[in-house]
């Protein structure tokens, strides 16, 4: 009996570890180095430039496709835990080529920008972001800002702060209202110094922030009026992670957009980018010919 119970407790560890290497080996893989990067743009046959620039408070990764000054440049901020490589099924688009220059960038703590250390405050990220827009942006080039999960809410940081630098906004399944997201029991142990080390670099990096998003979206509360490009908000009906409900609030916030554009997705979670991605082209599409 000893024996079975014994065999039944590894049993079910090893079917826990199998289970989480499953979930997180996506996470991990994603966060490529120069090298991987390049290969796969390659494979996808992608003419993309791989660079660094000093943004505030950090060196940055991005990846720029098109340096056409004719064209307003779309910029694509990733959620947690990702990486620039995120946006590369949006960067093969060759409508989206042909009408706009494509800059992606790794947030702080993501990529290749100090991968596994975190910067948990939204106004920094932002700051370090508006530094590469600035330096990759054509004189009098319009930009458009694409935002998903986390991403949205630094991307919605970068028009408060910065409302020179953003002439039209997309933010999807975005993180925006405090308390209304669901956060995993197992965030918080590991999280800790005495665990964290265990966990993959970009994993290590979503814990610290997830914990800070409260305090970050209640200190942003105020300064959602300062956004004053036309925005479009897209969230899934069922989406469990970031609830519907950051739609309904930043909708309500967006006092200063000359246009409010709000999509629920009926029937869809999170993951817009692969449930959805004709829908997220539209709205990018509408978005450039606004601008």
């Amino acid at each position: 009996m000893f024996l079975k119970k014994r065999f039944l407790a590894l049993l079910a560890v090893f079917l826990f570890v199998a289970y989480a290497v499953y979930r997180l080996e996506p996470y991990v893989r994603i966060q490529m180095d120069d090298r991987q990067l390049s290969a796969i743009l390659e494979s996808e046959e992608l003419d993309a430039e791989i660079g660094y620039l000093e943004g505030s408070s950090r060196k940055l990764r991005f990846l720029q496709i098109g340096q056409d000054r004719s064209k307003p440049l779309l910029v694509f901020i990733h959620g947690a835990p990702s990486s620039s490589a995120w946006w590369i099924t949006m960067m093969r688009d060759s409508a989206l080529r042909a009408e706009a220059n494509i800059l992606a960038i790794d947030r702080p703590g993501y990529g290749g920008s100090g991968l596994g250390n975190p910067m948990t405050s939204v106004r920094e990220q932002a700051e370090n972001v508006a530094a590469v827009i600035r330096s990759r942006r054509q004189p009098r080039q319009k930009v458009v800002v694409h935002g998903s999960s986390y991403g949205g809410t630094v991307s919605a940081r970068l028009a408060m702060d910065f409302p020179q630098l953003v002439d039209g906004l997309l933010l999807q399944s975005a993180s925006m209202a405090p308390k209304e997201e669901y956060t995993y029991w197992i965030t918080h142990p590991t999280s800790h110094w005495s665990l964290s080390w265990l966990l993959p670099s970009g994993i290590n990096t979503a814990n610290h922030e997830k914990l800070a998003h409260q305090a970050e979206l209640e200190a942003m509360a105020s300064e959602w009026d300062n956004i004053d490009a036309p925005t479009v908000i897209l969230h899934g009906t069922d989406d469990w992670l970031i609830y519907p409900r950051n739609a309904y609030y930043a909708c309500d916030k967006l006092t200063g957009a000359p246009t409010v554009v709000h999509h629920m997705v009926k029937g869809k979670q999170h993951d817009l980018l692969y449930t959805a991605p004709k829908l997220l082209k539209h709205y990018l599409h509408y978005l450039l010919d606004r601008v």
